[in-house]
């Protein structure tokens, strides 16, 4: 399951950017509150308390590197990660700077997937958004049915790549609480951005409130 829900949850998203418009659905800004919700409680109860177990000093610092990369990261991306597109429309090329920034975003988020099947669930839930606001965009970008599928396929395979290299390549191991760590650094600020971001003005309503809190509450007693 750790290699094929990811990749079912980026063709879910492209699914429902068919069906939807993100940008204006209130159940789709609602999906997205949810996720960042669950995200953040996830690392939060689960992987902070993991990698602050040990003895090592330098946790907080790969933490604050992690977080850095993803700001570095939105640079390219432009804040899709978080549910934004703010690329211009109908340029018809294919955006590999975008594609090489998301991919090295999966790739990295992979690699705790196999402690914490928990985690694996908020990944799931938080790429369907992310990947419906991407398929949107590649769609008005006006390149090729075929691109978008290939651009989308990488995309979906980048986090199962992610958990196979660390289940794999043994001499990770010795550096496993420093890539926990620089991934706490990313969902740290992904979540939050999703959470400050994803309402009008910044502001909560009841709807959002609510539905926050039931993504904190599932994260912490499923």
């Amino acid at each position: 399951m750790i290699y094929i829900l990811p990749l079912l949850s980026v063709f879910a998203g492209y699914v429902i950017s068919i069906f939807l418009k993100p940008s204006s659905s209130t159940g789709f800004q609602l999906l997205l509150s949810f996720s960042g919700a669950y995200l953040l409680s996830v690392t939060v109860f689960e992987l902070l308390p993991e990698v602050y177990a040990g003895d090592s000093s330098e946790v907080g610092i790969f933490i604050m590197l992690g977080l850095l990369l993803q700001i570095i990261l939105e640079f390219v991306s432009k804040g899709v990660e978080h549910g934004h597109m703010h690329h211009n429309d109908d340029t018809g090329s294919f955006p590999f700077l975008l594609l090489l920034s998301l991919s090295l975003h999966a790739l990295l988020e992979g690699f705790p997937l196999n402690n914490s099947g928990h985690l694996l669930h908020g990944v799931v839930i938080h790429k369907i958004p992310v990947a419906a606001i991407l398929s949107v965009f590649l769609i008005r970008s006006k390149i090729s049915k075929a691109r978008i599928f290939l651009f989308l396929t990488i995309f979906g395979l980048m986090t199962p790549i992610g958990s196979w290299l660390q289940e794999n390549l043994k001499f990770l191991n010795q550096y496993s609480v420093y890539i926990s760590a620089m991934v706490i650094g990313i969902f740290l600020h992904v979540s939050t951005t999703i959470l400050f971001e994803s309402a009008k003005n910044h502001t909560f309503n009841a709807s959002k409130l609510a539905i926050v809190v039931l993504g904190i509450l599932l994260a912490y007693f499923i």
